[in-house]
């Protein structure tokens, strides 16, 4: 073990040498390449139920994944003992593993010329979200219970208000000369009321902000204020009967919508012919009118890095914008280098990569485009219908397009509101949902790294009584 490691492995660790270091001796036990991937963060966390904290976790760690490859042949191990024996041990662990796997054609770090990483301050980290001392933080987590509590009478009880913090830095290197990299930081608030109505049957439902920092957070009051909204909102819910009928998924609900369309254009859904979107690229998938974007590159119009931002994906090859979805018609798989030589294609940037295992594929800040109708005019066109607040549930098969979710929200009746909806399930297929989608709504907010404004789709089947 070098000099070098031991010397990093105290409080002033410096993470890219590191990386490097441990890159530079798999390369010397055997391996003909290496990857590292060195993590580190904090994290403050309260809870506070009824005005008292019910949590409160305060934690940091760090923590290292190599993964060795002798010729075809590739395995991974990790450790959060990143002294020189524990560095010792992970090497020595993750070559033994590689010589006893099977090789495989594909496997391998992508060529020296795809690596490189965003130049650009995609402002991803503030300092500030520590900046306030801890009986501050958990006044915040107290200030957003006591606004939902405060804002009607039949909310008396609670699952709490929180608040959280949290910083990182994340480092990859490997034996192709790739080092790269970048710290982020988050903050958010929560409030999560229970109400009862006059016969004392509860509801219960929530709200958040998140943010990079604190200066873009929602303040408590105003998001106790919206989890008590959409709290009593709910009192009164009652099944419907099975029907057809359209139906507009919120913001909140329509997202996981997305996500479903990611999962199935997905390379390793695509060469394992595990997805119905397998050999349709080029195809009009959906209506003309949608438009799936996953941008990894993205700034928020506050002006700070979106929370799927990032300067390199999983194996260093630089951020991009991807075209999943332009007017319908399937433009991308989404893939990483493995999925990428397996179908014959080139990565689309969208590694994603934890400490141990292979490369998965994810996304970064993916999103359907804003239509230009307000919510309000969509729902107000719909004579008979459901407006989906929450799903329950992982209802979708990607192989199939098969679709079938819990679900609950608003009854709509001539364009109105009429009464809360529970106890049900919606069901279709995902490759006609999209087909079907009607109208998208202009409401596109970045809460989290997917999302999607407020969509109607027709001929969707509700299950009810």
């Amino acid at each position: 073990m070098s000099d070098a490691v031991i010397l990093q492995a105290g409080p002033a660790l410096d993470l890219p040498s590191l990386a490097v270091d441990v890159v530079n001796l798999a390369v010397q036990a055997g391996a003909s390449d290496a990857e590292v991937v060195v993590r580190e963060g904090d994290e403050f966390s309260v809870n506070v139920r009824m005005g008292q904290v019910e949590t409160l976790k305060e934690s940091g760690s760090r923590a290292l994944g190599l993964r060795v490859y002798a010729g075809k042949r590739t395995a991974s191990a990790s450790t959060s003992d990143l002294t020189a024996d524990g560095i010792r041990q992970v090497v020595e662990g993750a070559m033994a593993l590689a010589k006893v796997t099977e090789e495989d054609p594909f496997v391998g770090l992508p060529e020296r010329d795809e690596f490189g990483s965003i130049k650009d301050d995609l402002h991803l980290y503030y300092e500030d979200v520590y900046s306030l001392p801890g009986p501050e933080r958990i006044d915040l987590a107290r200030r957003t219970e006591a606004a939902a509590l405060a804002a009607d009478k039949r909310i008396s009880n609670s699952d709490g208000g929180s608040f959280d913090a949290a910083t990182g830095m994340k480092v990859l290197a490997n034996s192709r000369g790739f080092v790269g990299s970048y710290r982020s930081s988050y903050a958010g608030v929560s409030a999560a009321p229970l109400a009862a109505d006059e016969n004392g049957h509860m509801q219960r439902d929530g709200w958040w902000s998140s943010a990079r920092r604190m200066a873009n957070l929602e303040s408590p009051e105003s998001v106790g204020a919206e989890a008590a909204r959409r709290t009593i909102r709910r009192l009164g819910a009652r099944r419907v009967s099975t029907q057809r009928v359209p139906i507009v998924f919120s913001p909140e609900a329509a997202r996981s919508l997305i996500g479903s369309v990611f999962d199935a254009a997905s390379g390793d859904a695509i060469w394992r012919h595990a997805s119905f979107l397998a050999g349709k690229l080029g195809e009009q998938i959906g209506a003309p009118t949608l438009n799936i974007i996953d941008d990894n590159t993205m700034l928020l119009p506050t002006g700070v890095g979106g929370f799927g931002t990032s300067p390199f994906d999983g194996e260093g090859l630089p951020s991009r914008r991807t075209v999943l979805l332009e007017n319908g018609v399937l433009r991308n798989y989404m893939l990483n280098t493995y999925a990428a030589r397996k179908l014959g294609m080139k990565s689309t940037h969208n590694a994603s990569r934890g400490l141990a295992g292979a490369p998965g594929i994810g996304p970064g800040n993916l999103y359907l485009e804003a239509g230009a109708q307000t919510p309000e005019q969509i729902i107000g066109e719909v004579k008979a219908g459901l407006y989906v607040t929450s799903l329950m549930g992982f209802g979708t098969n990607i192989v199939t397009g098969d679709y079938s979710r819990g679900a609950a929200g608003l009854w709509i009746e001539n364009g109105e509101f009429t009464h809360a909806v529970e106890e049900i399930t919606i069901a279709g297929n995902l490759g006609e949902m999209l087909k079907n989608i009607v109208a998208i709504g202009n409401d596109l907010v970045f809460r989290g790294s997917v999302a999607s404004p407020t969509i109607r789709i027709d001929g969707m089947t509700i299950a009810g009584a």
